[in-house]
């Protein structure tokens, strides 16, 4: 016979092992509410967030100026689908286009949608403008990438994690080393008239917070204006102020030809992201060759505007550059015995430990308060949310400390 919720044992994290499929491996902790950088479980104890959503909530959990805007929205419309225009769309454009320095955005849900988008508009802006042969382009990505997790994507990851047991995969993609700029001068010489992009996360995520060598970004730009090739900036995670600019790529001096963003884009909100680009590569897509239902909804629209909002006053970015340098001057000091090396720019960091195990530090850290991810095994990420406090950064990593000698 078959029970009822009520019937239940309603112990939640038993629930979500029972009935939610097991595709992630989530700490001990279960969620009931959280305000700024702080976190409150079931139990009503806190904890200071330093994983931050992933950079989704880079302005803390329910900023009140993006719960007031999402509020608005909600009493107004949610969704016309874009069959229809809806008064949000077309100023939400305006300002994000404005705050990249381009000319035409196109919205979709999440960070993975962006990136297909990305792919498809390459691929089509190479075959009618590039005039590469049909069905032969090629898009240069790199090891170590995290893009998302769709079929054509994690065609092209080096992660057997995301990748094995999910093929056939999706031909059209070369992989060189993250940060040679050799070996992609070499794929340059081999396969230059049919790469239409080159893709490309001006700082890892997923792999750990790694930070090109100086000169990397300068020299893809520089390849990519040689070729006539796309070079598009995977800013998911490190744009909108996470680094302590706007984007990663103006700490180099680069302008890519395309911004993908996300996570933030979205306040912790919502689920918002968008392809970002001259009215040149996406002018080439007409009517009934993309779209979403949701992308680009009233809601989303409302809240991603007053994270442009937010974002133009340069507050935020300052802050995470600040904090950013007494964050990582902390990190320098842990012990040398136990952390092999430290990486990252702004409010972003990944540790890596030179025999500790990530997810036992990270469980470490949840019994002292304070929330974190591990990665690739014997490496946790850090992204405290842009609004945190001296004091709660240090905090934070007091407790780091605590944790790593402890372990």
């Amino acid at each position: 016979m078959t029970q009822t919720l009520p019937d239940l044992d309603l112990d939640l994290a038993g629930l979500t092992r029972e009935y939610s499929a097991h595709n992630y491996h989530p700490l001990p902790v279960v969620a009931a509410s959280a305000a700024g950088v702080w976190v409150t479980d079931t139990g009503g104890r806190r904890y200071l967030d330093m994983l931050a959503g992933y950079s989704a909530l880079n302005f803390g959990h329910r900023h009140p100026r993006l719960v007031a805007a999402a509020a608005r929205q909600l009493d107004r419309v949610t969704l016309v689908s874009r069959a229809f225009d809806h008064d949000q769309f077309g100023p939400f454009c305006a300002e994000l286009a404005q705050l990249c320095g381009m000319d035409m955005v196109l919205p979709m849900n999440t960070g993975a949608e962006a990136v297909e988008t990305a792919i498809k508009v390459s691929r089509k802006w190479g075959y009618e403008v590039r005039g590469v042969p049909a069905g032969q382009a090629v898009i240069v990505v790199f090891d170590g990438n995290f893009h998302g997790r769709t079929t054509t994507i994690v065609s092209f990851s080096s992660d057997p994690d995301a990748k094995s047991g999910f093929g056939p995969y999706t031909p059209g993609f070369v992989s060189v080393p993250y940060g040679d700029l050799a070996a992609l001068e070499s794929v340059f010489a081999t396969c230059g008239p049919r790469i239409v992009a080159v893709l490309v996360e001006p700082i890892q995520g997923e792999a750990g917070v790694v930070v090109p060598p100086p000169g990397f970004l300068a020299g893809v730009r520089a390849l990519c204006t040689a070729a006539g090739a796309l070079m598009i900036a995977d800013e998911i995670q490190s744009g909108l102020g996470r680094v302590g600019a706007t984007f990663a790529c103006s700490l180099e001096g680069i302008v890519p030809d395309a911004y993908l963003l996300g996570k933030a884009l979205g306040g912790g909100i919502v689920p918002v992201s968008a392809m970002v680009s001259s009215r040149s590569v996406l002018g080439v897509l007409r009517p009934g060759q993309h779209g979403s239902t949701f992308g680009g909804n009233p809601l989303a629209c409302a809240v991603a505007r007053e994270v442009v909002a937010l974002l133009r006053t340069g507050e935020y970015q300052a802050r995470s550059a600040a904090l950013g340098e007494r964050f990582h001057a902390r990190l320098a000091s842990l012990p040398s015995s136990a952390v092999s090396s430290v990486s990252g720019r702004g409010l972003w960091a990944g540790v890596s430990f030179a025999s500790l195990d990530g997810r036992a530090v990270c469980e470490r850290l949840a019994s002292l308060g304070v929330l974190a991810k591990e990665t690739h095994g014997r490496t946790i990420r850090l992204a405290p949310p842009l609004v945190i406090t001296e004091d709660e950064l240090d905090w934070g990593l007091e407790r780091l400390s605590e944790a790593v000698l402890a372990c």
